[in-house]
């Protein structure tokens, strides 16, 4: 993928452009040859966030190198505005026809599937859409709950930062992952998600909740998952009894403050195995003392 096209509709979401762009650029600053080219069906792209941007409204020459990228933009389902035009629709699937690959982030998972792109394929897009991407398209194969799916040269993310993800996945099996582990250093990134983890992390997943005292409790867990943190002490700091904790931490998230942290233990050790780590290396990082209660959770998990 030499030329890269981003292909933006009104409304676009700003870091659905600008994540995966960075990628790209920043890999180009490292010598991998990419051109990065914004295409748009008028001059004029109004942005969610209020910045309007100038794209072309021709499209380049493609090869089958070259990759289509379609950012989300900002709608309740994904049948809302913005209309794309026939025209538009029918590069995607000339672009894919002739070998080359098209990619979404978020919402743009819509355009593929108004181009016919995600029939019989595996996909994904943002949470809040997923069911009603399925109804839309029927043909197409939703896989709730990952970061990104690749299949046949179409590939598809959850949304919003996933594009980096994606856009990093590409890079790594384009050049290797020394080069996509260096594109995500210079753009401090954490760590390189793989596409089956989940779009959101155990911390977020069991935060929907109101109880103050159970937040407080959850703070201090996420802060030292990798530690001993007795309930009698996670109970002191946040001011109540060791059976009210229990109680209330349980009500709002459905485990206790154990459960809890064996949970972050667990959804970390799984993210260093997927990166190389063995069980054992992966057991101590997270404060297992061997590796035998990771099996036993895994295993519970599977």
């Amino acid at each position: 993928m030499s030329h890269i096209v981003f292909f933006l509709v009104p409304g676009v979401h700003l870091l659905d452009l600008a994540g995966p762009a960075q990628v790209f650029s920043t890999a180009a600053d490292f010598g991998h040859p990419y051109t990065l080219t914004y295409v748009a069906e008028r001059p004029q792209v109004p942005t969610v966030q209020g910045l309007p941007l100038v794209a072309g409204v021709d499209w380049p020459e493609l090869g089958p190198e070259d990759l289509i990228v379609v950012p989300g933009w900002r709608t309740r389902t994904p049948a809302g505005e913005p209309v794309i035009g026939p025209a538009a629709l029918q590069a995607l699937r000339d672009h894919h026809a002739g070998g080359g690959t098209v990619a979404s982030v978020c919402g743009g998972a819509e355009a593929l599937g108004r181009a016919g792109l995600l029939d019989g394929r595996r996909c994904t897009t943002h949470h809040d859409v997923q069911d009603e991407l399925a109804l839309r398209h029927p043909g197409a194969v939703v896989v709730p709950d990952v970061l990104f799916t690749v299949d046949d040269r179409v590939i598809t993310s959850a949304g919003i930062a996933s594009g980096i993800d994606l856009a990093l996945h590409l890079i790594a099996t384009r050049h290797g992952p020394a080069v996509a582990a260096r594109v995500a250093r210079e753009m401090v990134v954490h760590t390189r998600r793989n596409g089956h983890e989940p779009q959101s992390s155990a911390m977020l997943r069991h935060r929907s909740h109101l109880d103050d005292t159970v937040h407080r409790a959850q703070n201090l867990i996420d802060a030292r998952f990798d530690r001993p943190l007795p309930l009698p002490a996670l109970a002191s700091a946040v001011g109540v009894s060791e059976r009210t904790l229990t109680r209330l931490f349980s009500r709002a998230t459905g485990l206790t403050p154990l459960r809890y942290q064996q949970t972050l233990r667990l959804e970390r050790a799984q993210h260093l195995i997927s990166h190389g780590a063995t069980v054992d290396t992966a057991a101590r990082s997270v404060g297992f003392e061997d590796a035998r209660m990771l099996r036993r959770l895994r295993a519970r998990t599977t």
